[in-house]
């Protein structure tokens, strides 16, 4: 092999390691840990030093919106355990976010006991089963 192909070759292996190590610390950075609420609870002082997604059943009357912020409560129903929520994200709040619907949010755990999302996802597959065994109509928004 010429000198002038090994100088190509090896620069190309750097040129592609480089990338793949950009490549993997990117995508290791953004990724997020998607946890319950009593998952959260469990992992103690580790929830304050990473980003997290955290899933649970929105509590009945606990939806109040303060100015710009959010607050609402997810809860894990098998263990009755509640996590406050506040939203400060930047996109508007899902249509089928209400009372009973599980949300998804993506933030950080905050030492205050209250988790920051900046995203907010609500699944809607199993809500109508959730509010017709809580006894809530859901064309009529009530009982």
């Amino acid at each position: 092999m010429k000198r002038k192909q090994l100088k190509f070759l090896v620069g190309s292996i750097v040129i592609v390691l480089a990338l793949g190590y950009l490549g993997y610390s990117g995508f290791k950075e953004s990724m997020s840990y998607y946890q319950t609420v009593p998952e959260l609870y469990a992992s103690k002082d580790k929830a304050y030093q990473r980003h997290l997604k955290v899933a649970g059943d929105v509590v009945a009357g606990s939806i109040v919106r303060d100015g710009k912020v959010l607050k609402f409560v997810i809860a894990d129903n098998k263990t009755n355990k509640s996590l406050p929520v506040q939203y400060i994200g930047t996109d508007p709040v899902p249509d089928t976010f209400r009372d009973y619907a599980t949300a998804v949010v993506d933030g950080t755990y905050g030492h205050d006991g209250v988790f920051t999302a900046t995203a907010m996802q609500a699944k809607c597959a199993s809500k109508y089963e959730k509010e017709s065994s809580a006894g809530v109509n859901s064309k009529t928004g009530g009982n």
